[in-house]
């Protein structure tokens, strides 16, 4: 007797993802249809020409969203549009007629002309608003088409541009804000970070990648770019053969699928670090995902890849040489800021202060770049944890200088809270959100303050309007996920996931998170009052918060 056997499957044939050098170039999403009939920059002569002249409603859909991310725009969310209607409302429909505007500043480097040029320009055409980001820029909001044109010339006066702010393209690349002075540096990576912007950014090879590249080049040993969660990210260390130079990362990345960047195992110096950037950038481009956008970023190939792989691709087929192995970067367990009086290489200092939450309005950016001339500085950095930081400060100067900031509100010696809080936009301004965060993490600053004081400890405390962590919830002490919530009572109302214990460095991890455990946005304060507490009582000497998460019991993290 003979048994029937069913004929094997065939196995589904892989949808293409839509990698260049494998399934060819054409498009498999409206996306990338757009950017190949028109990607780049050129939509800024259209913004001059015609959309200036003849305001918002001459824009076609397809300038306004995606192409004006190039030139740093995003229209903003119409005012008092709750988060019930985020992902029920199209993007038309939620979107106002006004801009959030993204200044591009690589290495986190300007000046006080700079400075005191997006004060006024914050003051003249944003309503006042000025908010740093974790990337080193600075956003401003309620910005009209009508004025783009001046807004631009204001800017290239002093040296800065808005160009590859947000889209599909190289984004600022952050740097060291105190590189070329400190003390402590292991090598300046400014050259490097010039180079790229001046001989890559500058031509149209990047203009079209499968989404945004995020890069980060600091030889501080204070580790002070988050480079675990850049796309790639270069390293500051010491070769025992070499010299200073630096350590390879790429794969970072947050968002709703969080992964942690990995080491090449490569040492490069300082004059190769564009050529290994561009070739990074290049693999991204032509092996990248861009049939989905949730799959459209440099981490999922190379976690499809592995390390090994990926080293291999980029030596041999765009470098065309191997690069020399080398060590990874020296732990750093103490803050990655720049807060308080810093001595310089020089024999001067820097300053670095905290605005709440980034935020600085326009016209104090102004009273700042005037206090800062007046004590003989020059020179203003940002830091990705939204910081401030002067520099050349003679020490003889630094009380005066000190006492006029902390006038200002901008103080160099914070709390542990005001110190470590960051926040998103949220539904202040974005589309993609679901609660408040920037007024609601001022407020949270000052309530905790007053329920708490101070404490002994470093505690960062992120909130993020949604699940894409730009506030980077994951690696946060306290992330806090915004979400629409259902209090005791019944009602839908704003509030929070909670992450736990995230951090960076030897430790690295994306936090704890309980099971169900929400709170409203009402009982934050408590929350969050009650969680300290358990971890002064419970925790040992010189104990980190995020260390005692872990060991914690969970009706204590509760």
């Amino acid at each position: 007797m003979t048994t029937a056997t069913k004929p094997a499957r065939r196995p589904k044939a892989k949808k293409p993802q839509g990698q260049w050098l494998i399934d060819g170039r054409e498009p498999l999403n409206d996306d990338e249809r757009i950017k190949q009939e028109d990607a780049g920059i050129a939509v800024q002569q259209r913004v001059r020409d015609i959309y200036a002249k003849q305001g918002f409603d001459s824009i076609p859909a397809e300038d306004l969203a995606p192409r004006f991310k190039w030139i740093g725009l995003y229209t903003q969310r119409k005012q008092n549009l709750g988060g019930e209607h985020t992902g029920v409302k199209t993007n038309a429909e939620l979107q106002d007629k006004y801009f959030m505007l993204r200044i591009r500043l690589d290495g986190g480097q300007t000046t006080t002309a700079g400075l005191r040029a997006i004060g006024e320009i914050s003051r003249d055409f944003a309503r006042d608003t000025a908010d740093f980001s974790d990337r080193q820029n600075v956003q401003l909001h309620w910005i009209r088409i009508e004025d783009m044109p001046e807004i631009w010339d204001r800017l290239a006066a002093v040296g800065l541009d808005t160009h590859f702010g947000c889209g599909d393209v190289p984004r600022v690349i952050l740097g060291s804000p105190v590189a070329g002075v400190a003390a402590d540096e292991i090598i300046d990576g400014t050259p490097a970070i010039r180079r790229i912007k001046d001989e890559y950014l500058s031509t149209d090879e990047f203009n079209n990648l499968p989404r945004k590249f995020k890069s980060a080049v600091s030889g501080s040993p204070r580790l002070d770019v988050t480079h675990e969660v850049q796309d790639v990210a270069f390293v500051g260390v010491d070769h025992p053969e070499h010299g200073p130079g630096f350590d390879v990362w790429v794969g970072g990345g947050l968002s709703t699928n969080p992964m942690l960047g990995q080491r090449l195992g490569a040492w490069v110096p300082l004059d190769d670090v564009p050529e290994v950037w561009a070739g990074v950038a290049r693999i991204f481009r032509d092996y990248g995902y861009r049939r989905l956008r949730t799959r459209a970023r440099l981490k999922f190939l190379v976690a499809e890849w592995g390390i090994e792989k990926f080293r291999q691709v980029l030596e041999d087929d765009y470098l065309g040489r191997k690069l020399a192995d080398g060590p990874a970067p020296e732990p750093w367990e103490a803050d990655r800021d720049h807060i308080g009086v810093h001595p310089q290489k020089d024999g001067k200092f820097y300053v670095g202060v905290k605005p709440a939450v980034g935020r600085v309005p326009g016209t104090d950016l102004v009273k700042l770049a005037d206090i800062a001339e007046a004590h003989g500085i020059g020179r203003v950095r940002t830091t990705v944890m939204k910081e401030l930081v002067l520099l050349d400060v003679e020490a003889d100067r630094i009380d005066s200088l000190v006492a006029d900031l902390d006038e200002l509100g901008l103080s160099a010696n914070p709390s542990a809270f005001r110190r470590g809080i960051i926040s998103c936009t949220g539904l202040e301004f974005c589309k993609l959100a679901l609660v408040t965060t920037r007024t609601r993490a001022i407020d949270l600053v000052a309530d905790l303050e007053a329920r708490l004081g101070d404490l002994d400890v470093p505690l960062g405390i992120s909130l993020n309007g949604c699940p894409n962590a730009c506030a980077r919830t994951q690696i946060a002490d306290i992330g806090l996920k915004g979400q629409i919530v259902t209090d005791d009572e019944g009602n839908r109302v704003e509030g929070f996931q909670v992450h736990l214990g995230g951090a960076l460095g030897l430790d690295a991890n994306f936090g704890r998170k309980l099971r169900g455990h929400k709170v409203t946005s009402a009982e934050l304060g408590d929350y969050i009052e009650r969680i300290v507490n358990n971890f002064k009582e419970q925790r040992t000497e010189g104990e980190q918060f995020r260390h005692w998460v872990v060991r914690a019991a969970e009706e204590d993290l509760q």
